[in-house]
């Protein structure tokens, strides 16, 4: 008999034309995916030649039981680095039978900012820096610490090599290669300034690919840490104390910023997301005030702040930028836990659209 990993691995296109679909989407709380699959009769390159799908919206907190069908539209294909061959993963979004979108879907809003055409003139890139933490699945500390206790102080860890100072190396490398497989545009990774967080980047990516991109990304992450038997975390601020918190730095270059002249447009841009800071800080992640003390590389949630190779700043512009003379910037404000339609969208209606 087959050992279960050999049926697992079975190469589907040797025997049948048929592929599976493993639609993707968001649930209830906003940052929890949910995910099933479907045959198809054959190979698909294209969202617009999937069927829509349902699914028992009462059982993700997004529906009544009364009225629970909940209807998911394929927005974008990816390869399966699961099934591996023409099998596919599909981050879809939700909407009511009738056609609305339901709350908890902010990629409908963020392609209606992306598809305006003074937006899509911009052409926003974006590179989003995904930190994110281990844990332990029986106790739910960090991976790497003892259990009820604490690892040396932070120093050794961060980019860290060796068994005292990297822990889950194989999670990380396993997802950086599914990602590679996958065709999302996974740029690095690293391990991070507490022992058991480590971050990966995505981008750059232009526009609603951006959100697409990340939140696949999560998912693989998920798939691979559930196998792993280890629990993964965005908590903003997983361990009290003095040790440093876990965002989604977001960086951020339109067209004009990337032009001659552009620094005029990056401090222009800066200057109106100052005046709409405490908007961005309510949507940019949950318990993120936790996170931004002014300590730990943050600045206070209250105050604004902006400067040059400043990593306590919320926005950071980097020294080649500066030189150039145009480049790009950073918004180190949003939290590991951040929804990436929400924030991408966010910074481009801010700088693009809003006329203060």
């Amino acid at each position: 008999m087959s050992l279960l990993s050999d049926l697992i691995n079975l190469n589907l296109s040797d025997t049948s034309e048929k592929v599976i679909a493993e639609y993707i989407w968001i649930g209830g709380s906003g940052l929890d995916l949910r995910s099933k699959a479907r045959t198809l009769p054959g190979p698909v390159k294209n969202p617009s030649e999937l069927p829509k799908w349902n699914y028992d919206g009462s059982s993700t907190g997004q529906a009544p039981g009364q009225d629970s069908e909940v209807i998911i539209y394929p927005q974008a294909i990816f390869k399966d680095p699961f099934r591996r061959g023409n099998n596919i993963l599909v981050m879809c979004d939700a909407y009511t039978p009738a056609g609305e979108p339901i709350p908890t879907n902010k990629r409908h809003n963020a392609a209606k900012i992306f598809s305006n055409p003074d937006v899509v003139a911009e052409e926003p890139w974006y590179g989003i820096e995904q930190e994110y933490t281990l844990l332990q699945k029986e106790v739910n500390w960090p991976g790497g610490w003892p259990v009820g206790g604490f690892p040396g102080p932070q120093g050794p860890y961060y980019c860290g090599v060796g068994a005292d100072k990297a822990f889950g190396r194989d999670i990380v490398d396993a997802h950086y290669k599914a990602c590679v497989y996958a065709g999302i545009n996974i740029s690095g990774i690293n391990g991070e300034v507490m022992p058991g967080q480590w971050e990966f980047q995505v981008g750059p990516a232009v526009g609603i690919s951006a959100g697409d991109e990340l939140w696949v990304a999560r998912y693989i992450l998920e798939r691979i840490t559930e196998v792993a038997g280890v629990v993964l975390s965005f908590d903003p601020k997983p361990i009290k104390g003095d040790w440093n918190g876990a965002g989604a730095h977001t960086n951020y270059s339109p067209k004009t910023m990337r032009n001659d002249g552009g620094y005029e447009e990056i401090k222009s841009a800066i200057q109106k997301l100052g005046k709409r800071h405490k908007e961005h800080i309510a949507a940019y992640g949950e318990g993120n005030e936790r996170r931004l003390t002014g300590r730990h590389e943050t600045a206070d949630i209250n105050t604004f702040l902006w400067g040059v190779a400043n990593r306590g700043a919320f926005i950071r512009v980097g020294r080649d930028t500066e030189k150039a003379g145009k480049g790009y910037f950073e918004d180190r404000r949003p939290a590991s836990n951040m929804d990436p339609y929400v924030v991408t969208s966010m910074i481009a209606d801010t700088t693009i659209l809003w006329k203060p």
